[in-house]
């Protein structure tokens, strides 16, 4: 698995998966209800990850819709 995206903005980790799915990448979202336990809202970031095999077509997905991977 590869980390493709990390960020504490809810609609940006939506609007990356659905692009990602959109294309036929499955995304695996991670620490999404971390804050919640912490007694936080929003406050940590989540993560979406990805297949090793799709981690390439996935950062220039993101990054051609104006989203930057970050890696």
């Amino acid at each position: 698995m590869k980390e493709i995206l990390r960020s504490t903005d809810p609609t940006v980790i939506a609007f990356a998966t659905a692009l990602l799915e959109g294309e036929g990448i499955t995304v695996f979202r991670l620490d999404v209800h971390m804050s919640i336990l912490d007694g936080c809202l929003g406050i940590l970031p989540q993560r979406l990850m990805v297949a090793d095999r799709d981690g390439f077509i996935a950062s220039a997905v993101l990054r051609d819709n104006g989203i930057d991977p970050g890696r």
